[in-house]
C-alpha cells in the first residue's frame, strides 16, 4: 500500500547514484506499480521541467507546506 497520495507534497532525498535534485519539495503526480518490493512514485517540482520517478525510500513527508 502506498504511503503517499497523489497531490501530496514530499521531500525528495535521492540516493547517491541518482541524478542530483535541484529542489527538495516535490508533488506526487502518480502512484506507480511496485518494483523490487518498493513502491514507486512519479513526482515533479516547479524548479524542473521534467518529472522524476522516485522510490518510496527516497521520499519523506514534506517538512513545510507550500
Amino acid at each position: 500500500m502506498a504511503s503517499f497520495k497523489v497531490g501530496q507534497m514530499v521531500d525528495f532525498v535521492p540516493g547517491s547514484r541518482a541524478v542530483p535534485a535541484s529542489a527538495r519539495s516535490y508533488k506526487v503526480l502518480r502512484v506507480l506499480p511496485s518494483e523490487g518490493g518498493e513502491q514507486l512514485y512519479r513526482i515533479k517540482t516547479i524548479a524542473e521541467a521534467f518529472e522524476r520517478v522516485a522510490r518510496e525510500s527516497e521520499l519523506r513527508r514534506a517538512s513545510s507546506p507550500l
